[in-house]
Formats: C-alpha cells, structure tokens, sequence
C-alpha cells in the first residue's frame, strides 16, 4: 500500500491524530498498530481532512460521502448547576473517554467535542456500500450499552445518571481545514450536518434515531421501529426517521432508558378547560397554563384540586400553526401541588386527526427552536 502524501500543512494535526490513537489502541489492547493497518488509518484520517490518499495533493477543501453521529448527554447542564464542577468534569471525562474509545473501535473519527456532546464521522471503504453506515449504527448502539452499564457501575453516587440521545445521517458533506493561522481545525460542514443535528434534537433519553439515507444503507442489518414523518427546519417536506432498535445479527439491542413515548418541550401556554363527568362536558370553562408539551400529554398549571382520572376537554391555541384545537380530551395521570397551586399530569384520551398532525408539528417546531 502507498504511503498516503498529505499538504504539508495537514500533515501535523493528521499525524498527531493517529498518535492519539495509537495510544488508546496500545493501552485497550497492549499493542499498537503497525505496517499496513497504520497506513490505512492514516489513509483514513488523510481523507477525511481533505487529502487525496494515492499521492496528488488537492485543495483544502473536498466533498466527502460520510455516516454523521452526533451524540448529546440529556439533563447536563441542569446537572452542572447543582453539583460541584469536580464531580461533574470527572463524570463527563469517564463519559467520554469511553465514548472515544467505542468511536475509535468502529473506525470512526472523532470531529468534534461540543460541550456535552460529541459528533463522531464514519468513512464507508471503497466497494463497500454501505459499510459506513452500519458501523456508525454498531457504533451507537455499543455506546448506549455502555453508558447504561457506566450508570450501573456508578449506582449511588452523588451526581445522578447520563443518558443519551444519538441522532445518525449519512449523505455528502464538505471536508477540510476551517480557521485562521492563530487556530484552524478540520471539520465537516453542510446540510447533511445540520440535518443529522436536527434529528438528533428529536431523540429521547438512550434512543438513537437514523435518517432514511442511513436506513436504505442497513435496512437488512438493522431492526427499527415504524418511520416517523417529522418537520425539520429549513426542509419544505417532511423528513422520515427511524429508530435503530436492535442489530440481531450481532445479538446486541438497545436498551431504552426513556418511559416517555414522545419528546416534550417546555413552554408557556395558557388553555381553557371543561370537567366531564358522566361523558356530558360541563359548560364552565376554566383557565390554566400548559408547562410543557409532548405528542401524548402535557405538564399543567391549574387554580383547582383535580382528582386523578379526572375528564376534561382542552382548547389549546397553537398558534405557531395557526390552528385552535378544541376537540382534546384528556384524563388526569398525575397531581401534585406546588407553590399553592395544582401542577397535573394530562394524558390525552381522544384527538381528531386534524388537530393531532397540528400538534405534533407544533412540538417539532418548538424543538427547533421556534418561538411560541
């Protein structure tokens, strides 16, 4: 195999890349990778950056076909407000050094580090289709494994348990050398980077979620649940995602840590209500504030006592869509009282189609970023 001929201005962080990795290889196996395998790496890492592997130097920039993960810790931040900055560094550095090692072990490279989140690329090999895609979903699943038994080992301790959401792309990407002499850095940017970020914002504690590309490349490799049509922002259609339940060939499964069935955003949302008792909907209607919002229930705010199970029909205005929903009925799941007043749990027990596809894009919205 040729020795891969890279810029020389590429060449120092490239190399100090693979020493990096050579390092966690030599401590998780006791040796280090020599000869052809330490070409193929560098080979790798020379493409990624922009680099042509057979010895023609090219621009610094180039477009690159690649699987995108990007893996976000859930509940961080409000983590680091109440605990101490040592226990928290000492977590998120045990978090992701393991991380970076199951990333490394599926040949992956690491792009990125993005406060409590980190964005992972996977290069497929010529003549391979498809071989990119499945080691990112082999990838993302042994990290959910492995953060599910990081918490296992961690049981007790004063900081409480991570999880994470792992949102999973595959298209064409520009790759190269971003900055300026004082500090430049090589990365992937594009629509297929924004795209892998939006779907991961849409994944639930210890989910991963994959995009239709990454899908049509695995399809017999993975188990995934139904496809989700979801609104993503900047897209004029919906965007179809999957979520990566299970690689049965490998006898490796997810394990979920999320009892919730959808995501939830908090807002501030005021809503009328009626009680229902004996199915007859009771003509006062009563005001309450919605503090947050998934596609099944929401989290409110109410002046008066609700008993659980009690009925009620809800009127929402969700006005990012321009529609008043009014036919919402819902049952009381939970209650509990705060501050003199009744914060209850809703679930909803009957929504017309209209007003339910209405809702599910109001929440997409919010996710995104929209204003309510």
């Amino acid at each position: 195999m040729h020795k891969p001929i890279i810029p020389a201005m590429k060449e120092l962080p490239i190399r100090d890349a693979v020493r990096r990795i050579q390092d966690v290889v030599a401590e998780a196996t006791g040796r280090r990778l020599n000869g052809e395998h330490e070409q193929r790496l560098l080979g790798v890492l020379a493409g990624l950056a922009g680099a042509r592997p057979n010895g023609a130097p090219q621009d610094y920039f180039s477009y690159r076909n690649v699987t995108i993960l990007l893996a976000d810790l859930r509940g961080f931040m409000a983590m680091t407000a109440s605990h101490p900055a040592g226990a928290v560094f000492e977590l998120l550095n045990r978090c992701f050094g393991r991380m970076s090692e199951i990333i490394v072990g599926h040949h992956g490279v690491i792009d990125k580090f993005m406060g409590d989140a980190i964005m992972a690329l996977f290069a497929g090999e010529p003549g391979v289709p498809g071989e990119d895609a499945r080691r990112a979903l082999h990838c993302a699943v042994d990290m959910q494994i492995a953060l599910e038994a990081l918490n296992r080992e961690r049981n007790g301790g004063s900081v409480p348990p991570l999880y994470m959401g792992v949102g999973i792309n595959t298209g064409v990407v520009l790759a190269g050398l971003v900055g300026s002499e004082l500090y430049s850095a090589y990365t992937v940017i594009g629509e297929e980077v924004n795209l892998t970020s939006r779907i991961e914002a849409f994944s639930l504690r210890g989910q991963v979620l994959i995009s239709e590309s990454t899908y049509g490349l695995c399809a017999g490799f993975a188990s995934t649940g139904e496809p989700m049509d979801v609104y993503v922002k900047g897209k004029s259609e919906r965007v179809r995602l999957r979520e990566l339940l299970a690689i049965p060939s490998l006898g490796k499964t997810l394990p979920r840590q999320e009892i919730r069935r959808s995501p939830r955003v908090a807002v501030t949302l005021p809503f009328s209500y009626h009680l229902v008792q004996n199915k007859i909907v009771k003509p006062a209607a009563l005001r309450g504030r919605i503090l947050d919002i998934g596609y099944y229930g929401v989290l409110a705010e109410v002046e008066q006592e609700l008993p659980l199970r009690t009925e009620l029909k809800l009127e929402l205005e969700l006005s990012l869509v321009e529609h008043r929903a009014r036919d919402v009925y819902a049952r009381v799941v939970k209650a509990a009282q705060v501050s003199g007043r009744w914060q209850v749990g809703l679930e909803f027990t009957s929504i017309s189609p209209e007003s339910n596809s209405k809702l599910q894009l109001f929440v997409q919205m919010l996710i995104q970023g929209h204003e309510s």
